[in-house]
């Protein structure tokens, strides 16, 4: 079965529709798909076809930290009206909202100007990220790429700012009481070393995490049988994704990446 459960639309930092999302999934034999935008759940509200025969298990991406370094957490089968969920997505709206604006200033002292507008007009809503930043700064010249943007100015104290997102305790804690499971996001983008990573999951377990993803995207075997064996000893569900954002990025498109490893225990049996 061809599962993705890390995806992102056009309601966050992605580039295609709910619909466009899902069509693109049905043509690379996506079966079961999560949308998992960046502290929204609206994707779920704006579909204009829902007979697509894809299982669709409502998702969200949350930002935290965790010794000053900003991770994700992924919550599958939420329950989307829950209260705990509206009471995440509006604390985490208004910490979106404080750290854009702290962004836009650090990016204005840095000679980004317009930064906050810009990536607002990006955005085309309120759920600005870093990537719409990086768009602008791309937009206005002082950059010739997104990556080069965040080399320059997004990767840095003035672009990477964790200080107003909830606690890791508080987003596994929503996601439980909404009824779904947490899981940890491309654990391999931190850039831990295999002790660290060791010492963050069993910082989330004892939060009450319940998985990982062990497959992010087109990553080396051996990592894969790695985090499999890690997720394996802590007794963690496994969980795939592509974290797609846009078509062009071939390493993240959507369900293309291989099965995890047979010793795992798959999170979408316990959805």
């Amino acid at each position: 079965m061809h599962i993705d459960l890390h995806t992102h639309t056009n309601f966050s930092d992605g580039k295609l529709s709910p619909d466009e999302l899902v069509q693109r999934a049905m043509a690379n034999g996506v079966e079961m798909l999560s949308i998992t935008d960046h502290d929204t759940v609206n994707a779920y509200q704006h579909f204009n076809n829902t007979n697509t025969g894809i299982t669709l298990i409502p998702g969200i991406e949350f930002s935290t930290f965790w010794h000053k370094i900003g991770i994700h957490i992924v919550g599958l089968n939420v329950r989307l009206n829950s209260d705990a969920l509206n009471e995440a997505i509006t604390h985490q709206h208004q910490a979106r909202r404080a750290r854009s604006e702290a962004i836009a200033e650090r990016l204005e002292k840095l000679g980004v100007k317009d930064a906050l507008a810009g990536a607002q007009q990006i955005a085309g809503n309120d759920n600005v990220g870093r990537p719409h930043f990086a768009q602008h700064i791309v937009n206005i010249g002082a950059a010739t790429t997104i990556n080069q943007a965040f080399d320059k100015f997004l990767d840095s104290k003035s672009g990477d700012i964790k200080k107003f997102w909830a606690t890791l305790p508080r987003i596994v804690s929503w996601i439980r009481d909404a009824g779904g499971l947490a899981v940890l996001a491309h654990p391999l983008k931190y850039k831990l070393t295999r002790t660290k990573l060791i010492e963050l999951l069993d910082d989330f377990v004892e939060a009450g995490g319940h998985g990982v993803e062990v497959i992010s995207g087109k990553q080396l075997a051996h990592e894969s049988a790695d985090l499999a064996k890690i997720c394996t000893q802590k007794n963690l569900l496994a969980s795939c994704g592509s974290d797609f954002h846009q078509p062009d990025l071939h390493w993240s498109d959507l369900g293309k990446y291989p099965p995890l490893p047979k010793d795992c225990k798959p999170v979408w049996e316990y959805f």
